[in-house]
């Protein structure tokens, strides 16, 4: 059984237009778990301020605070916000299903941040990345799971899982870093039926890579 819902709302750290703190934006909606967002401002260096370099000594975001506890990394709370709020579909306990669901999450990790994800850091922030690299990677990770997205409906079989979550956002925003998804139908059907989800909140889009022509 799923935990109650917080007393209090979890405050999450994050940037409209990270990718890695939409995951946590959306899954937080999806659980329709009460929160507050604290917008950080980049550019500014709010993330190397001390005060929050000590809830995340990477200044990275995502992060949450869900009553006394402080965690980061957008894979890991995807995690415990599963294990704590959500009911077992969404990490399944079965020894494969938990494989199926890790695999994706080292994509997460791998091919999506170092392929479209980091093509559009390149597109959209000017990141000092090497973006034909980037590219690349993109296209390699999305001719496998091309092939992959046709033998089911959700990216660790027959229903949503928070692997969907992780993979989706920058899989969806890959034409912001000049990566197109006309080659890959069933990419692009497995992102409608995430984005059909109840709930579902998109990431604003930005008008850089292929969306800029």
């Amino acid at each position: 059984m799923p935990a109650a819902k917080p007393a209090q709302p979890i405050r999450l750290y994050t940037t409209l237009l990270s990718g890695h703190g939409h995951r946590v934006k959306l899954f937080l909606t999806l659980l329709d778990l009460p929160f507050e967002v604290i917008e950080l401002n980049m550019r500014e260096g709010d993330n190397r301020k001390p005060e929050y370099l000590a809830l995340n000594p990477f200044g990275q975001v995502p992060t949450i605070q869900d009553g006394d506890l402080t965690l980061f990394d957008s894979n890991a709370i995807l995690v415990y916000l599963a294990k704590r709020y959500g009911d077992a579909s969404w990490l399944p306990d079965d020894p494969l299903g938990a494989a199926a669901v890790q695999r994706w999450l080292s994509l997460a990790a791998g091919q999506i941040a170092f392929g479209p994800c980091s093509a559009r850091l390149v597109t959209v922030f000017g990141a000092p990345l090497n973006h034909e690299t980037a590219k690349g990677i993109a296209v390699k990770l999305f001719d496998v799971i091309e092939r992959e997205l046709g033998t089911k409906p959700f990216a660790a079989g027959d229903h949503v899982t928070i692997a969907d979550i992780a993979a989706h956002t920058y899989i969806a925003h890959a034409p912001e870093g000049g990566v197109s998804l006309e080659p890959y139908p069933n990419i692009r059907a497995w992102l409608r039926r995430v984005e059909a989800l109840p709930r579902f909140v998109a990431m604003p889009a930005t008008k850089a890579g292929l969306l800029a022509e």
